[in-house]
């Protein structure tokens, strides 16, 4: 399956851009029906939700589990979306990993194929939607660093709280101030983190 996953500020960019592309020509045709046609929608459709799908996740998508496993037709359809690569109506995106497959993206929601027919893979409304859709991703994501922050930070506290009482206790002469204020700073915190973390 298609894992959720952060968007990189270099897939942010692109897809800002896709959004805003003009109409892009190839010299492919894209005839309802064939293949080209039916992997530039659901590569449409994928970007749409702010993800770059790999082979497999087409074939999953168009044609169900079983076909993943036929080593002969996913190379087929690697065949095709690397001639829609070189025709620019498709880009291959760098691997996150260098064991996962190549993910594809659209240039653009607009094609003019070698025929010279234009095919819309996305109205306004749709494009306007994936634009609300990834603001809304990138708050979530910048919510998710600031969580980041509160939680390293509270750990930080706990840490030095804990080492101020141990402190005060290893003294031939136990310090209550520092022992009190440390316990209270580390209980605090703790409940605090605990709460953070519950909610995540």
């Amino acid at each position: 399956m298609l894992s959720q996953h952060r968007l990189l500020p270099s897939e942010v960019k692109f897809l800002e851009e896709v959004a805003n592309a003009n109409c892009v020509i190839g010299n492919l045709r894209l005839r309802e029906g064939e293949y080209q046609y039916t992997l530039v929608k659901a590569i449409a459709s994928f970007q749409l939700e702010l993800t770059f799908p790999d082979v497999k996740d087409l074939i999953r998508r168009l044609y169900g589990e079983e076909k993943t496993l036929d080593l002969q037709f996913v190379r087929k359809i690697q065949t095709i979306l690397k001639k829609m690569e070189k025709s620019h109506i498709v880009r291959i995106l760098p691997k996150r990993n260098p064991w996962q497959l190549q993910r594809y993206a659209l240039s653009s929601f607009k094609l003019q194929d070698s025929d010279k027919n234009l095919v819309v893979l996305a109205n306004n409304q749709q494009i306007k939607q994936m634009q609300d859709l990834l603001r809304s991703a990138l708050v979530q994501q910048e919510r998710g660093r600031r969580g980041y922050f509160w939680v390293a930070a509270l750990m930080f506290f706990v840490f030095i709280s804990y080492i101020a009482v141990v402190w005060a206790l290893v003294q031939p002469i136990v310090n209550v101030v520092v022992f009190v204020s440390g316990l209270c700073t580390s209980v605090i915190c703790s409940l605090a983190l605990g709460e953070m973390l519950a909610r995540r």
